[in-house]
């Protein structure tokens, strides 16, 4: 057996350590709002359900590893002490994975992400309308446990109100976990589904994903590609090329013939299929020969 003493070990290897072994996470898909009340939204995987009478939530935004600086959610709830926490389901793993990229203070993951600002109703932060349940909160108080690099400070959350999709409930009115479908994180690039165990999502890009909002709107309007099916498009850090693309429908007999078809709907779907496989590449160059 290897037996570890954590001071003994880079945080860094620590942490990768503890998420795999902790796991699989449940997922906070926290929205904040910062002083000026530009919206914030970000995913952190500790997290659980800690009370029922109150009902409390706790999730904490640890200090960042590589450089121990803090996260703009703690920041945002430092100063206006209200949250929104969205559950994450399957339908909107890859938008909320694409989220979690560390854009400049002031940009709208929201956007980027792809997902809808729903109004709350007694806090100020915006619930993720996609979220099949979104958890209303006050912050009742925040607990810093270090200042060190990966440090948690655990914020715990009194739900205020809450808010459920009909279509996750069973006809006695409680939720269906079938029909909940929800998604947890695990280690390094692992996620699980309640379904049908683990699956795995690159992480997004250091040099940030173009997002959902940068896709040409004929794309993001489409009656096929999926929310998860933008937020794989959306991180990408440049589109190819013009030569690219003409490089790769010279390439291949099935994309003329999909072209020339002028089938929308039959370019998305092959795109789909190009996605499915995680050749997010392929997928851009089709589209784009479509709709560029």
């Amino acid at each position: 057996m290897t037996s570890i003493d954590p001071k003994d070990i880079p945080t860094a290897k620590l942490h990768a350590y503890l998420l795999s072994a902790v796991a699989p996470r449940p997922i906070a898909f926290a929205s904040t709002i910062d002083a000026e009340g530009n919206p914030n939204l970000s995913p952190f995987s500790f997290f659980n359900v800690f009370s029922a009478n109150p009902p409390i939530l706790v999730f904490s935004p640890a200090r960042r590893v590589r450089d121990n600086t803090t996260k703009h959610t703690l920041e945002n709830i430092i100063r206006t002490k209200e949250a929104v926490i969205n559950v994450v389901d399957h339908a909107i793993v890859q938008q909320m994975s694409l989220s979690s990229t560390e854009y400049p203070e002031g940009v709208n993951e929201f956007e980027k992400a792809g997902l809808t600002m729903l109004a709350s109703e007694k806090v100020r932060p915006f619930r993720v309308a996609e979220s099949p349940v979104q958890f209303e909160c006050k912050v009742n108080d925040i607990i810093h446990l270090g200042e060190e690099r990966g440090a948690g400070n655990l914020v715990i959350c009194e739900v205020v109100k809450f808010h459920m999709h009909e279509n996750i409930l069973s006809e006695d009115g409680n939720i269906d976990q079938n029909k909940l479908d929800l998604v947890a994180r695990a280690g390094g690039s692992y996620y699980s589904r309640a379904k049908n165990g683990f699956f795995e999502i690159p992480k997004p890009l250091s040099t940030l994903g173009i997002g959902v909002d940068n896709i040409p709107a004929a794309i993001r309007n489409s009656k096929i590609l999926t929310g998860n099916d933008l937020g794989m498009l959306g991180n990408v850090d440049k589109l190819p090329s013009e030569v690219e693309v003409k490089d790769f429908i010279a390439d291949s007999s099935e994309a003329k013939a999909i072209l020339n078809a002028e089938d929308v709907d039959k370019i998305h779907q092959r795109a789909q299929q190009f996605l499915d496989k995680k050749d997010v590449a392929s997928a851009w160059k089709l589209l784009l020969a479509k709709h560029n």
